[in-house]
């Protein structure tokens, strides 16, 4: 849609005049405001602007350790959200920014990137990205989603848009503050995807909701394991964290506070009801995928669990060509036979629960009525 596809991957902003299909390059008619408008210091420049024209400077989302570092530093001192600002690239028909009020209490505001659908697709496909947690990265893969999908990537606590501007490191905390992202249309399904750190999360989130969530993806998860680069990172930047920007630091502190963490993620794990699905690039230098492999041997019993190895992929499979990571994730969609089993386990599990609670009231009352019973 609007750009080539060529482009379209490379985020280039294309150079348009005023009104003439301006939505096609993500651009605004004189007059009307947009995200770059709002924020005057994006990486927008408006040239000519005594003619009318906007002329926004092509620019590339950055890439690799070195740019987004710096893109890190740039953002910080221009006080964007953003690296590149989406709106800038993308129309509002097809990526959309918006936010939700944090659950569990928390008077925080919870920013996401979404795809706006007239009707409610079938499928809902929420994302937890992870540490720097930026929603942005994956607006590729939103504005290449079928009509019959929609997709919420968000930005957790303490990261890019999203509140508080604080450091939130309690797993738990963020999995509550996150929760109203389930929220579904009448007849909708979802699919909850935990991204890197974010999967540990996303395990939390869906153990809590198991009637909502119909499919658990953990793709490129972290599990309290660093790679060779993790480790270096975290450990430069452990060393530094009093001169980083927020993000990076809250994502040094993140990383590693998570090992201490791990055993909420076993535990949702063990409570999961739904399939789980466990994707991760066989070059992975961040997260292991050894320690992919050792997490999945918790669950290896269950017949609803999947473990799926990509070929030569790194830690960002959604740096990658959309489409193929779109299939990944179709491939994680339980078909209607499987919803039924699902349900009629819900249904099964619920009865015996019920059935465990009643008896354990009955006991006292049986106990107490045998030790009254006359003797004969």
């Amino acid at each position: 849609m609007g750009r080539p596809r060529h482009l379209r991957r490379a985020g280039l902003v294309l150079l348009q005049p005023p009104g003439v299909q301006a939505g096609r390059a993500g651009l605004r008619p004189p007059g009307q405001r947009d995200h770059a408008d709002l924020n005057p210091a994006g990486s927008s420049r408006v040239l000519g602007a005594g003619l009318g024209w906007r002329i926004p400077v092509a620019r590339k989302r950055p890439k690799g350790v070195l740019e987004i570092g710096w893109a890190c530093f740039e953002s910080a001192a221009t006080g964007r959200i953003e690296h590149v600002p989406t709106a800038v690239c993308y129309p509002e028909t097809l990526v959309r920014r918006t936010s939700v009020q944090a659950g569990g209490g928390h008077a925080w505001r919870i920013s996401a990137l979404t795809t706006p659908r007239k009707r409610a697709a079938p499928w809902k496909i929420v994302v937890v990205t992870g540490a720097p947690s930026w929603a942005e990265y994956w607006a590729p893969v939103l504005a290449a989603l079928p009509a019959n999908r929609e997709m919420l990537v968000v930005d957790r606590p303490g990261f890019a848009g999203s509140e508080p501007v604080e450091y939130v490191g309690d797993i738990r905390v963020q999995a509550a503050a996150l929760a109203p992202l389930l929220e579904t249309a009448p007849g909708q399904r979802l699919m909850l995807v935990g991204q890197s750190y974010g999967a540990a999360i996303a395990a939390l989130m869906a153990a809590a909701a198991p009637r909502r969530v119909r499919s658990l993806v953990l793709l490129s998860g972290y599990f309290g394991e660093s790679g060779p680069t993790a480790k270096r990172l975290v450990d430069w930047g452990s060393k530094l964290l009093a001169f980083i920007p927020r993000d990076l630091k809250n994502a040094v502190r993140e990383v590693a506070g998570q090992p201490s963490q791990i055993e909420h993620l076993h535990r949702a794990l063990e409570q999961a009801t739904m399939p789980v699905h466990l994707i991760h690039g066989t070059r992975d230098d961040f997260a292991p995928l050894a320690a992919a492999e050792r997490l999945f041997a918790r669950i290896a019993h269950r017949s609803d669990a999947r473990f799926q190895t990509v070929e030569g992929a790194d830690h960002f499979l959604n740096d990658g060509p959309p489409d193929d990571l779109l299939a990944l994730l179709e491939a994680c969609l339980p078909a209607r036979g499987s919803e039924l089993s699902i349900w009629l386990r819900e249904a099964r599990d619920q009865v015996n629960r019920r059935l465990a609670a009643l008896r354990r009231r009955i006991a006292p009352h049986s106990a107490r009525d045998a030790a009254h019973a006359p003797v004969t």
